[in-house]
């Protein structure tokens, strides 16, 4: 099959998947303690648990599945160990608010993602993310703690920081879709 019959069949799949709700339902949650937001999200994806894993550590191309990065590349790997800068552009609502980072990425494969940041526009980023089989495909569990360090997420706080969250895990959940359809 060439890959233009290919991509219209992947198309196609995922517009079926979205008409008949078998896209992922994605509870956030969000507490403030102190200064830090809390948050934790969870959802079920139609997915294997190789491919969720696979687009949830594919760091160099996650400029790629996430709309709001400009960059993103691993500048260091040992063992199971990565760090990773990453750039973008945050949007909400009229406003945008411009970020960068750098990240210590520790992966227990196919179970855990654990990450914190090193340098970056955020006073303070750790986060969790927990894989799991089910019956459905895959369950992930994400928490993470943010202080922030931008007007904008001081301004908007709960409501800007759990949209960013929503549309990363909406954005991931499609790239799962996609690649299990390829």
């Amino acid at each position: 099959m060439s890959s233009l019959p290919r991509l219209a069949a992947s198309i196609l799949l995922i517009l079926s998947c979205a008409a008949f709700g078998a896209d992922p339902e994605i509870v956030v949650k969000l507490l403030k303690n102190g200064d830090a937001f809390v948050v934790d999200a969870r959802f079920d994806i139609a997915a294997p648990l190789r491919t969720a894993w696979e687009v949830l550590t594919d760091f160099d191309n996650m400029a790629g599945i996430l709309s709001n990065l400009t960059s993103s590349k691993i500048i260091r790997r040992t063992g199971n160990t990565l760090n990773v800068v990453q750039e973008g552009a945050a949007r909400y609502g009229i406003f945008t608010y411009s970020f960068a980072s750098e990240r210590e990425i520790r992966l227990e494969p196919m179970r855990r993602i654990l990450a914190r940041q090193l340098t970056g526009t955020a006073k303070r980023f750790e986060s969790e993310m927990k894989l799991s089989a089910s019956d459905r495909g895959t369950q992930i569990h994400y928490r993470a703690e943010i202080v922030p360090d931008s007007g904008i997420a001081r301004t908007f706080g709960g409501p800007f920081i759990e949209h960013e969250i929503e549309e990363q895990l909406n954005a991931m959940a499609a790239e799962m879709v996609r690649r299990k359809a390829l």
